[in-house]
């Protein structure tokens, strides 16, 4: 747990059990609780969205040897409409699932939302046309206002974001141009801005680029897997930073 000052995090998502083996698992989950006080998982934990690619997970769990976990689901997790039951066995595991909600660890907040897609910037998508074009965006505008509402209701000086889609367009660059509008929107952004969080963590962008930052200089980490295998080869497949508690973060 957090001591002199500091908390540890390490981060990573897009773990798509079973893609990754229980004896990976095992063998990461080991590298990560040799250098955290806390793990963050960014989404698409499981492949298809199924109950027994949850307990993969979580039967890895022992190697972190009692260190919080904190998650957000992704995409992936809700393509079976099992959600629910997803999160449940996390739940059960100690895991704390975030969907427009908070835990503090270590005197930092750590908040999280799934997010939704939508585009970035001056080509974000508009509620406007036809019925299903609407109700699109309005998914993307209702995860954007957890995060908000979340955030608000938050009073300690660190507070850490986890979301599944990305908050903002620099950490998918690397992508095709085509699928850019479907790994997230800037909607996510602007709470993030303007309620000062210290850093944020993200996944799904497979072939994006590992960190950025928003307007307003908050660091962004794009934690997928497989990009971290790719861009990172030379550390172990995770994202560590430590955060002084009375200073910004650092990357370690």
């Amino acid at each position: 747990m957090a001591s002199d000052g500091e908390l540890r995090i390490g981060a990573i998502g897009d773990l798509h059990c079973p893609r990754v083996s229980l004896d990976e698992l095992q063998s990461l989950f080991t590298q990560v609780a040799e250098c955290s006080d806390v793990v963050l998982l960014c989404g698409d934990i499981t492949d298809y969205g199924k109950a027994e690619e949850a307990r993969l997970l979580v039967a890895a769990l022992p190697v972190l040897k009692g260190i919080p976990v904190v998650a957000v689901l992704g995409n992936h997790d809700y393509e079976s409409g099992d959600a629910e039951t997803i999160t449940q066995i996390l739940e059960r595991q100690g895991i704390h699932v975030l969907d427009g909600t908070s835990t503090e660890i270590g005197g930092v907040e750590f908040v999280g939302v799934k997010g939704f897609a939508g585009g970035f910037g001056d080509r974000l998508l508009q509620s406007w046309g036809e019925s299903a074009l609407k109700q699109f965006v309005r998914e993307s505008v209702e995860e954007a206002l957890k995060l908000e509402s979340a955030l608000a209701k938050l009073r300690t000086a660190h507070r850490i974001v986890l979301l599944h889609y990305a908050p903002i367009i620099e950490t998918v660059i690397g992508e095709a141009p085509e699928i850019i509008p479907f790994l997230g929107t800037s909607r996510l952004e602007d709470p993030i801005n303007r309620y000062g969080t210290t850093a944020v963590f993200h996944g799904h962008a497979h072939h994006g680029t590992v960190e950025g930052c928003t307007q307003t200089g908050i660091p962004v980490y794009n934690v997928a897997l497989p990009l971290l295998r790719r861009q990172r080869a030379q550390h172990p497949p995770f994202r560590a930073i430590t955060l002084k508690l009375t200073k910004s973060a650092e990357t370690a």
